[in-house]
């Protein structure tokens, strides 16, 4: 269930009104009558099913809402309500399938941002990357690729292919290259300065490191893993469930690729610079086709759904525990 929240000039009320009353999905809607100061006009509350509610935030977007007042979108985690519970009965599809657009647009955008803090977050994991490289440790290594914010950029290309917004897609290959440049950069003269005072020989970075071998030879694992990654990670931002987050950051080697890629550029080891930008460039490239898949998938299909038999007694016991009264 979400709730829309709409502040909206005088002359837009009757219209919002007449869309959300004529909604099926719609399960409750109030107006408070010049209760809205900036823009002057009335606030307008609505609950609507989750399955349903891209269609009706267009409605709205149609009447100007967005151009002429705003709208806020929020989910509402707990709520009490036959007349919501039958609304989603009503509704094609399941909640937890359904991608709300607008959100999942705005988190795009967002997570797309070049700023400090995000370069920040690049280089403090790509220099971890760099010494879990040069310590041969995998644990450090997951800690890498826990810290990396790349994930977001990526997902935001996918969106960004699915939707044809140039702008947006533009500014997440803009975080992306300046993000990996900068981190890779900072790496490098720091292991530049570390070579230089004799702390790691040059022999060690070229040896053999069973423990983080993968990072610099990619195989068709890599393609393999990073394709379910990024259709974990969509699903986990399209949903809600961000749980799924951290298996899909521990499982791409993203963020290990670019500082071994740094730790070669210092002491001049082609072989692992060579390898590390390949494993870099297959993971980025399948995990943006894989999260591009998987958001035209949910577009086209998974949103027309019909309720299955399964989620209608799911409904119908639901409501049977919601309208009995609870014991001591």
């Amino acid at each position: 269930m979400l709730q829309l929240r709409l502040a909206i000039p005088a002359d837009l009320t009757e219209d919002v009104v007449l869309v959300l009353s004529t909604e099926p999905s719609v399960s409750s809607l109030a107006v408070m009558r010049g209760a809205s100061i900036l823009p002057k006009g009335d606030i307008v509350h609505a609950d609507v099913a989750r399955e349903h509610a891209n269609p009706v935030i267009t409605r709205l977007r149609d009447l100007g809402v967005a151009r002429r007042g705003t709208l806020h979108i929020d989910p509402v985690e707990t709520w009490l309500s036959k007349a919501a519970l039958d609304a989603e009965i009503q509704t094609p599809g399941s909640a937890a399938d359904s991608v709300i657009w607008p959100e999942v647009g705005a988190r795009a955008y967002s997570d797309s941002e070049l700023n400090g803090t995000y370069l920040i977050f690049m280089v403090l994991a790509t220099l971890i990357a760099a010494i879990a490289i040069v310590l041969d440790s995998q644990v450090l290594v997951i800690g890498a690729m826990v810290l990396g914010p790349e994930f977001g950029p990526i997902a935001a290309l996918g969106l960004a292919l699915v939707l044809k917004r140039r702008a947006l897609f533009g500014f997440a290959l803009r975080t992306l290259l300046i993000g990996f440049g900068v981190s890779i950069l900072v790496t490098t003269l720091i292991a530049v300065v570390v070579r230089a005072f004799g702390w790691v020989e040059p022999a060690l970075i070229a040896s053999e490191r069973p423990a983080t071998r993968f990072i610099y030879h990619p195989d068709g694992w890599s393609f393999a893993v990073a394709v379910m990654a990024a259709i974990a990670g969509v699903l986990s931002l399209t949903s809600g469930r961000m749980g799924g987050l951290s298996g899909v950051f521990i499982s791409v080697t993203t963020v290990p690729a670019a500082g071994n890629i740094a730790l070669g550029l210092a002491f001049w080891v082609p072989e692992e610079i060579i390898g590390s930008a390949t494993q870099l460039a297959i993971n980025l490239i399948a995990m943006m086709l894989a999260g591009w898949l998987t958001l035209f998938v949910q577009d086209k299909l998974v949103n027309r759904l019909p309720v299955n038999p399964f989620q209608r007694d799911m409904y119908e016991r639901r409501r049977r525990d919601m309208l009995r009264r609870p014991g001591p």
